[in-house]
């Protein structure tokens, strides 16, 4: 029997709508499965399932599947994401008008849930600076955001204090901020045995830290949103009220049903929050709150910078994409694709932080033709001309482990992409009866997978 704190349970008491023995009863249930469909990747993945009602393209699971073994989990279809976190869409589609190029920076990223999902919401002339300060974070995120396929989604690796100094530069700041994770004890029996008072105490002062920081980056009229996986209000209300504080702020509400069983909560000084609990929703412990900028502050200016358009280089790819782009060269090996609009952005960034990943990276130019990355294979903007090949699960699965299988007779030579249900998996080379798998060696299936996973 899993056994919830008592002193948090204690904690809890004066919060709206806490029902103790409701929520105990709750964490003796396993914790429910949801995906997030990839709108640009469109497939019979778990269309049918049972929507999550504030968000469009979040699904329930009866049963968790192994996802390793599902090739459209690798393709990019979609997104494992607990059902409570996509609030975000809601919260964003509530308050983040898209009538001009947005900038938003998701701060404390990694693995990529609420990346993933700001991108699916953003159009394709705003950008999205996913950040993950913890290196071996950053790859996890950087692999996930790839598989997303979007271009305007760049991926940093920066101490939230450097970021901070992009002043007034995005419109909207999402810190879904490290805490005690008390929100996921369903999940994670780890999060249970490391939970203490002292470090509710620890995290708040990091989140308050890590707030401050950050905050010069945000415009005047800016949104930020807080969100955390964390039941005390010394992570969540209380931190409103720090914000309140020290900074011109305004609350802002966010509309809900009734039968969605999210709860509004106000703090001390009036700011809204709200609160998930497995006791009222179909999802886990959840808190998130948006909150308006509103005081003065300079924007960063424009730099002057000298383009690092590559001509040459965009004439040998320009058949890898289906939309236009302005092709960079980085460095001598390194051609990415970006938004015809966001070079500046691209030379302001490159002053101020580490960009890990930035647009779709096209590969290498060799003495016998263009050598394509994966990030073009994962790609929305992926050519309809790419010559593809559809293969059925087993074939998929074996290219994943990066194992042999063999090609149907009159199969042309040359980079081809291989597809499963229409979305791509990656590159390969065909070399008449064989062929070369271009897979990276860091994304391949590394489990066992047994007899009835091929079918």
């Amino acid at each position: 029997m899993l056994q919830l704190p008592d002193i948090l349970l204690k904690q809890l008491q004066e919060i709206k709508g806490f029902d103790k023995e409701a929520l105990i009863a709750a964490h003796q249930l396993p914790a429910i499965t949801s995906v997030r469909l990839n709108p640009h990747k469109h497939s019979t993945a778990f269309a049918d399932n049972e929507q999550v009602p504030w968000c469009a393209s979040g699904r329930y699971l009866s049963a968790r599947p192994v996802f390793t073994v599902d090739p459209l989990y690798h393709a990019g279809a979609y997104y494992v994401q607990e059902a409570s976190s996509m609030f975000l869409h809601h919260v964003l589609s509530s308050h983040v008008l898209n009538n001009k190029p947005l900038r938003v920076l998701d701060l404390c990223a990694a693995p990529g849930g609420k990346s993933t999902l700001i991108a699916s919401f953003l159009g394709a002339d705003d950008l999205l600076v996913s950040n993950e300060v913890i290196r071996t974070r950053a790859s996890i995120l950087e692999e996930n955001m790839t598989r997303w396929g979007c271009m305007n989604t760049w991926v940093t690796s920066n101490d939230p204090k450097d970021l901070g100094r992009l002043t007034g530069y995005f419109d909207v700041i999402v810190v879904d901020a490290p805490c005690s994770g008390s929100g996921l004890f369903r999940k994670d029996a780890k999060a249970l045995d490391e939970w203490s008072e002292a470090n509710v105490l620890l995290c708040s002062q990091r989140q308050q830290r890590i707030l401050a920081d950050v905050w010069p980056a945000l415009k005047e009229d800016g949104i930020l949103i807080y969100a955390t996986c964390s039941y005390s209000t010394q992570e969540d209300e209380e931190i409103l009220d720090w914000l309140s504080d020290n900074f011109e702020v305004k609350g802002l509400p966010v509309t809900t049903k009734d039968d969605w069983g999210v709860v509004e909560t106000q703090s001390a000084k009036g700011m809204y929050g709200y609160r998930f609990s497995p006791d009222k929703v179909k999802g886990e412990g959840f808190f998130i709150a948006a909150i308006q900028k509103k005081e003065e502050t300079d924007e960063l200016k424009p730099v002057r910078y000298k383009t690092l358009q590559d001509k040459q280089a965009q004439a040998q790819t320009k058949h890898l994409l289906d939309v236009d782009y302005t092709c960079l060269q980085l460095d001598k090996d390194n051609y990415v694709a970006i938004h015809p609009a966001h070079e500046e952005d691209y030379h302001t960034l490159k002053q101020f932080v580490y960009l890990r990943k930035t647009g779709i990276q096209l590969g290498t130019p060799t003495p016998r033709g263009w050598l394509p990355s994966h990030d073009v294979a994962m790609s929305i903007h992926a050519s309809a001309i790419l010559p593809k090949l559809e293969l059925n699960k087993e074939q998929a699965l074996k290219f994943l482990k990066k194992e042999d299988f063999p090609l149907p007779d009159g199969t042309h030579k040359g980079w081809i992409l291989l597809t499963y249900n229409g979305l791509a998996l990656g590159w390969i080379k065909a070399l008449g009866n064989r062929f070369n798998n271009y897979l990276p060696k860091h994304w391949r299936i590394r489990m066992e997978i047994s007899d009835t996973d091929w079918a």
